[in-house]
C-alpha cells in the first residue's frame, strides 16, 4: 500500500495525498476526510523513511547508554525501560545506542545519518567528550547526570553527593562511627563516572563533618564482588559497623558476606545507600536508602528532549532529584563495643 493507491481510491493527485499527510499545505476538510476514509479502510502507515523526508523528523530519539560492564545492571534496564515508556506517550520511538565514548561507531552513525531527531545520554563522566561533540554540532541532547561543567547543558539528574551525605547523617545519628562506602568499580572511577565520584564527594565530606573513622572501596557490579568486598571491609577493620553502597548490582553480595560472617542485619551491622525502591526490597531485611526515581527520571528527560525538538531556541533547563531516603529495615542503633577482657 502507498501514497499512488490511496490517490487513486480517494480521486485526488498524490501530492494531495502527501500534503494531507505531512500537514506541509491546506487540503480542504471534504477532501482530508476522503482520504483519511481510504487510508482507514487500507490500514495504510506510512513508511518511517518517507515521513522523516516528508516532515524532516525521524520520531524516533536515541538513547546513548553503554554498559558499565559485560551486561545491564539492574537499575540501567530500569532506566531504558522508563525512557521507552516515556517517549511512546509522545508517538516516539526509542533506538539504543551503547556507546561510551565520542569515536564509538554506533554513535557516529547516530550523528551522521542522523537517524534519531535527538538523544539522551547515560552514564555520564564528569568530562564527557560525547557531551561536547552533541554541544559542537547543535544536535539536540538531554543528560542523565550531568559533567563537570554542565552551565549550557540539559540534563536530569540525581544529587548524589547530597544523598550519599544523608545515608552518612542517618548511620551517625544512629550512633555508628566506624562506616565503609563500597562504591562502584574502580574502572568506572577511573573514567570519571560522575555518580561514583559525586557520591564518595558527599559520603567523604559528611564523614569528617561527624568525625568518624570510614574507609572506601571500589566494587564489581555483580553479587560475588560484593561478598569479596565485604570480606575485605571485616577483615581490614572488624569494627566497622555500617556501611553506605552506591552499588545495587553488589547489594545481595554484601548481604550474604555479612550472613557468612555471622553479622545479623541490622542488629549487629546496618546498610544503606542510593538503590532503586524495588531493588532495595528485594533483600531481606529490605534496604533503608535513599531511592532512585529510576522512572521520574526517564519522563524528566524525554519531557525536556521533547521540549527542546518543539522550540530549538529555548535556554539549557535541568532537574536535580535528591529523594529522601526510605527507612525500611536495614539500619538500626549501632551495637555496643564489646567488653574488653
Amino acid at each position: 500500500m502507498n501514497i499512488g493507491e490511496i490517490a487513486k481510491q480517494a480521486g485526488v493527485s498524490r501530492s494531495t495525498v502527501s500534503y494531507a499527510l505531512s500537514g506541509k499545505r491546506a487540503v480542504s476538510e471534504e477532501t482530508r476526510r476522503k482520504i483519511q476514509q481510504v487510508i482507514d479502510e487500507l490500514g495504510y502507515r506510512p513508511n518511517a523513511s518517507a515521513r522523516a523526508l516528508a516532515n524532516g523528523r525521524t520520531s524516533t530519539i536515541g538513547l546513548v547508554f553503554p554498559p558499565a560492564g559485560n551486561h545491564y545492571t539492574g537499575m540501567q534496564l530500569d532506566f531504558i525501560g522508563s525512557v521507552v515508556e516515556a517517549a511512546a506517550a509522545y508517538d516516539y520511538d526509542v533506538l539504543l545506542s551503547p556507546s561510551g565514548v565520542d569515536s564509538d561507531r554506533s554513535f557516529q552513525r547516530l550523528l551522521a545519518e542522523r537517524r534519531v531527531d535527538g538523544a539522551i545520554l547515560m552514564e555520564i563522566r564528569l568530562q564527557d567528550d560525547r557531551v561536547d561533540h552533541l554541544g559542537e554540532e547543535n544536535f539536540p541532547a538531554v543528560c542523565i547526570g550531568r559533567t563537570a561543567s554542565s552551565d549550557g547543558d540539559w540534563w536530569v539528574g540525581l544529587d548524589h553527593t547530597a544523598l550519599a551525605a544523608a545515608c552518612v547523617n542517618h548511620l551517625a545519628d544512629l550512633g555508628h562511627r566506624r562506616i565503609a562506602f563500597v562504591n562502584r568499580p574502580e574502572h568506572l572511577l577511573r573514567a570519571g563516572y560522575e555518580s561514583a565520584h559525586r557520591g564518595l564527594d558527599g559520603f567523604t565530606k559528611a564523614a569528617a563533618e561527624r568525625g568518624l573513622t570510614v574507609r572506601t572501596y571500589s566494587c564489581g557490579d555483580d553479587a560475588p564482588s560484593g561478598q569479596e568486598c565485604l570480606e575485605r571491609i571485616l577483615h581490614e577493620d572488624p569494627a566497622t559497623t555500617a556501611l553506605v553502597t552506591l552499588n545495587e548490582a553488589a547489594l545481595g553480595g554484601l548481604y550474604r558476606g555479612l550472613s557468612v560472617a555471622g553479622r545479623h542485619v541490622p542488629r549487629d551491622f546496618s546498610v544503606t545507600g542510593v538503590v532503586a525502591g524495588r531493588w532495595a526490597e528485594t533483600v531481606t531485611p529490605q534496604l533503608t536508602a535513599a531511592d532512585v526515581p529510576a522512572e521520574q527520571l526517564g519522563r524528566l528527560a524525554v519531557e525536556l528532549l521533547v521540549e527542546r525538538l518543539d522550540h530549538p531556541d529555548a535556554s539549557p533547563r535541568h532537574h536535580l532529584l535528591a529523594p529522601p531516603i526510605s527507612l525500611r529495615a536495614s539500619t538500626g542503633p549501632a551495637p555496643a563495643p564489646a567488653a574488653n577482657g
